[in-house]
C-alpha cells in the first residue's frame, strides 16, 4: 500500500539572547507531545522566555494543543513568557489554533 508517508517529528531547542527557542516540524500527536512538552514545560516554569516555531509542523492533534496550553499557563505562573511564531494562515496547524481559540489568547510573534 502506498501512501502519504508523514514527515518525521523533528525538534531542536537553542538558546538565543537569552530565549529559549524551540523548532518542531512534522506532525505533533500523541506519540510526539511529551517530547515538545518536555522542551518547553521546563523553561517555563524557569521563568524564562520560550520560543515556539511551529511553522514547520504539518500536522497537530489535541495533544500539542494541550502542550502548547500548558507551556502558556506555566510562564504564566512562573514570571515566564510564552510566544508562538506565527503561523501561515489556513495552513492546518494555524486552523486548529484558530478553532479551539489559542490564536487570541497566545502571544504571537512575527519572527523568532
Amino acid at each position: 500500500m502506498s501512501g502519504h508517508q508523514p514527515p518525521p517529528f523533528t525538534l531542536s531547542v537553542e538558546e538565543r539572547d537569552g530565549r529559549v527557542v524551540v523548532l518542531a516540524g512534522g506532525e505533533l500527536d500523541l506519540a510526539t507531545a511529551p517530547a515538545l512538552e518536555e522542551a518547553v514545560v521546563p523553561p517555563a516554569r524557569e521563568g524564562r522566555h520560550v520560543v515556539l516555531d511551529a511553522r514547520r509542523l504539518e500536522f497537530m492533534d489535541s495533544s500539542g494543543v494541550r502542550v502548547i496550553v500548558a507551556t502558556h499557563l506555566a510562564a504564566g505562573e512562573h514570571g515566564g513568557r510564552f510566544s508562538l511564531v506565527r503561523l501561515e494562515p489556513g495552513t492546518p496547524v494555524q486552523r486548529v489554533l484558530e478553532i479551539s481559540g489559542l490564536d487570541g489568547v497566545l502571544d504571537i510573534v512575527d519572527d523568532v
